[in-house]
This record gives C-alpha cells, sequence and structure tokens, in this order.
C-alpha cells in the first residue's frame, strides 16, 4: 500500500513562553518540523499533510517550498479531531502514518518497523517503557496481552497509573480503518477533547489487532514542551551526530563539545579540537585538523589544511594545505588556492589567494585577485569601497606588499613588484618594479617632549 503521512502541528506551545510556534524553534538551527518532514520525506511518502492551527501562517511561509499538503485546525478539540481535519486527503487504500511536529528525533527505522505492522487486520501502535510513566497515556493490555486500549493520565485509575508501557502518539494505520474508526469516538473524557488514542479500544472490540513495536532509544519519541526539554534534545542530537563522525574515523577531543548544525562529509584522520561548530553543507577531506573554538560555514577544507583556534569561515574553498588562523575570517567568496597562508586577526572577503601566497597579520583582504608567491605584509588594507561601489585589487605573482599599506582599488600591482611599507597605492605598478609613497622623515634636534604640569598648577 502506497504510504501517507499525516503531521500534527497545531498546538500553541504554551509552555515554550514564546511568540514563536512551538514547531518552529529549532534543534541544530533547523525547526522541529524540518526535522520530522525530513524524516517523512525519507520514508518515501506518497503525501505529507500537516495539521496547522496556532501560527498557521508562519509555519507555512518557513515551509513554503516544501511540498506540503496544509490543513487547518481551526477549533483545537483534541488530537483525534486534529487528525480528521486530514482525512478528506486521505484514500482507504494506503496506509497512513501519524506523527507529532514536536517529537523531532524519531529515526527512519523506528518507523519502517511500525509500518510493516499494518495489514487489512492490525494497525501498528509505538509504545515505550518508562520508568517514570507520570503525563503519559497507559497502554491496556489483557490476560493474554493483548493490547485493549489507551488510558489517558486524566482519566486513569490509580493502579493504571503503575503501568509503565505508555502511548507515543505515534501510530501507523490503513485509510480505511483510519476513517471508520475515527468516525466513532466521542469527547466524553475529563477534558471534554476527542482523543486519538481512543481508536484502540474501539479497534480492539472491532477484532482488529493492535501489533506494537518500540524505539531502540526512549528519546527517539521524546516530544518538546519547553525550553528545557528542547535544550535536552539538542545535546542528544548533537551526541549521536558526533557518534557518527567518529564511526567514519573522525577524531573529535571531546564529543559532548562540538555543534553539527548541517551536512558533513569528512575524509579520514581529521582532527577537530572542542566548541567547534559546523553548519550548512561542509567538506572535510582527508587529513584537515580544526582547532577549538572555530565556526565553520558551508565550506570546503581540503586535504591537509589545517584551520587553527578562533577562527570564522563562511562559503568558502579552501584549498590542499592551508594554513588558515588563529584568529582569523574568511568570508563568503573566499578561495584560498593550494599551500596558501591567512594568519592571525586577517579577514578576508569575496577574493582569490594563489597558491603558496601569505597574508599573515593584521589585514583586510577584501573583492581582491592574489596571484602565486605573493607576501602581504601586516597592517595591509584593499581599500575596495568608494561608498557606493566596490572595486577590484589585483596583486600578480610574486609581488611583495610591505607592511601598513594601503591599497586604493581599483589597482593592479604587476609581478615581482614591491609596494614599500607605509604606503598608500592609487595607480598601477608595473611588473619587476618598486612604488612607495612615504612622506620624507624629519628630525628635529634638541626636542623637548612635553611634561605634566605640577598639581593644583593653573595655566
Amino acid at each position: 500500500m502506497e504510504l501517507s503521512v499525516i503531521i500534527l502541528a497545531a498546538g500553541k506551545g504554551t509552555r515554550m513562553k514564546s511568540d514563536l510556534p512551538k514547531v518552529l524553534h529549532p534543534i541544530a538551527h533547523k525547526p522541529l518540523l524540518g526535522h520530522v518532514l525530513d524524516t517523512a520525506s525519507g520514508l518515501d511518502a506518497k503525501q505529507t499533510c500537516v495539521v496547522v492551527g496556532h501560527g498557521a501562517h508562519a509555519v507555512k511561509e518557513t515551509f513554503a517550498a516544501r511540498t506540503v499538503t496544509w490543513v487547518e485546525q481551526k477549533e483545537q478539540k483534541g488530537t483525534g479531531h486534529a487528525v480528521q481535519q486530514a482525512l478528506p486527503h486521505i484514500k482507504p487504500t494506503e496506509t497512513v502514518l501519524i506523527l507529532y511536529g514536536d517529537v523531532p528525533l524519531c529515526t527512519p527505522s523506528t518507523l519502517t518497523s511500525l509500518v510493516s505492522c499494518v495489514s487489512e487486520q492490525s494497525i501498528g501502535l509505538l509504545t515505550v517503557t518508562l520508568e517514570n510513566p507520570t503525563g503519559y497515556g497507559r497502554i491496556i493490555r489483557d490476560h493474554e496481552n493483548q493490547v485493549t486500549g489507551i488510558v489517558e493520565e486524566k482519566d486513569a485509575t490509580p493502579g493504571q497509573k503503575q503501568i509503565t508501557e505508555v502511548n507515543t502518539g505515534i501510530l501507523a494505520i490503513s485509510g480505511s480503518h483510519l476513517i471508520n474508526l475515527l468516525s466513532d469516538i466521542d469527547n466524553k473524557n475529563a477534558q471534554g477533547e476527542y482523543y486519538l488514542t481512543d481508536i484502540f479500544s474501539l479497534a480492539h472490540q472491532q477484532g482488529i489487532q493492535i501489533q506494537t513495536c518500540q524505539p531502540e532509544h526512549s528519546w527517539e519519541v521524546s516530544g518538546v514542551n519547553n525550553r528545557l526539554q528542547l535544550a535536552g534534545l539538542e545535546r542528544i542530537y548533537q551526541l549521536e551526530k558526533a557518534k557518527e563522525l567518529m564511526v567514519d574515523g573522525v577524531t573529535l577531543r571531546d564529543p559532548a563539545r562540538i555543534d553539527i548544525r548541517g551536512n558533513i562529509q569528512a575524509g579520514h584522520d581529521v582532527e577537530i579540537d572542542v566548541n567547534v561548530i559546523l553548519s550548512g553543507d561542509v567538506i572535510l577531506q582527508n587529513n584537515v585538523k580544526i582547532g577549538a573554538n572555530c565556526s565553520i560555514k558551508n565550506a570546503t577544507i581540503c586535504s591537509g589544511s589545517i584551520i587553527k583556534d578562533h577562527s570564522v569561515i563562511e562559503d568558502t574553498i579552501i584549498g590542499k594545505d592551508c594554513t588558515v588562523g588563529p584568529f582569523a575570517r574568511l568570508r563568503p567568496g573566499t578561495e584560498l588556492l593550494d599551500d596558501a597562508h591567512i594568519g592571525n586577526f586577517v579577514e578576508v572577503k569575496k577574493s582569490v589567494i594563489g597558491n603558496s601566497s601569505k597574508v599573515n597579520h593584521l589585514t583586510y583582504i577584501g573583492d581582491a585577485e592574489i596571484g602565486t608567491g605573493v607576501n602581504v605584509g601586516a597592517g595591509t588594507i584593499t581599500c575596495n569601497y568608494d561608498g557606493a561601489n566596490k572595486h577590484r585589487t589585483v596583486i600578480q605573482d610574486h609581488a611583495f606588499i610591505g607592511s601598513n599599506t594601503s591599497l586604493v582599488a581599483p589597482v593592479t600591482i604587476g609581478k615581482h613588484a614591491t609596494v614599500g611599507a607605509g604606503s598608500t597605492i592609487g595607480r598601477d605598478v608595473g611588473n619587476n618594479t618598486l612604488a612607495l609613497t612615504r612622506a620624507p622623515q624629519k628630525a628635529i634636534d634638541s626636542w623637548t617632549r612635553p611634561t605634566k604640569k605640577p598639581k593644583g598648577e593653573t595655566t
């Protein structure tokens, strides 16, 4: 049978104490609902229906690029009522998987096992056994250990509250069973709501078998109701990602102190120190070493390159055997060719740094093209912005730029040219040419340095 997914995402999330809809709060910089949608897409679902309510406009806008069937629950009358809103999009002949927009970490393997429980005679229910089941609906079984229903915490007897197997809310069912069972539920309970869980007692009464399975890890079915739970799931997510990297051969100095907020590809013998943030799409080739406290986003770092402590890299390509940092910033559009060196307190933006070229100290390079074997001295600035437009600086192969130089773009420095320290260069410099603009040095003999007047003395 084809698979359709219904994701319930209509709740307000009052305990988050936020104007942001609960399902838009992030784990690893991705909204909770985004994690669930990604999981659903990995199951090859024919369609995904998302039931929204509070903050519906913001939720739809956030996922406007997704192929999603949006369904609005205008009145909050419980989970059963929420699923009923999606029924016009469900066919009797398909399998339906029901997920929750605030339960972000359920794995595809767990859900695949759950879906396999569905047949014409059975429905699938995901349960979990907890030491402290407080707050959860309890799974009721008969003397033959068959599930006969689910009782919510507020409706449970003292004896039922001792049960440790609880409902996760996640289930898989044929479209025909879902349509028929939902038509029979009512709201005669403590909350006056239509509980989705009521379908299980109805199913038992109609002779439909309830097959259960459990996740490998209990955190897979943990939901988010407040910021404490959000932070807890963030750490679980990050540790799982760290484990994946280590299994793939990456050395992490402390798996608890790395944040992965995107898609990471890593070669062999990669080493990553503590407090590193990897965001977006990051490729780390063989033998790359990342120092402590670095932030790397949407970057490719080729084999043998070293990123030293406290460096920030974004939308950058770094060639083989390069050295960057410490305290370097590579901004979008930067490309370092092989064996380039970027040193401490250097900022590079939208520039190409050629093979074996060095920009080692206290320098800003913006909108520039630097050739092979160039040395850029400390305190050099490419003056690329005239207040309205950006202009380009070209420094050709084997040029030498002295310290404390200002290169006023547009300007080209020729091959093997030398620019003397302290110069301001506003015109092109030819090949094999020395250019400098220093004012003549003056010396005043017998000059007396000003001194402070004694306290109390006035002029």
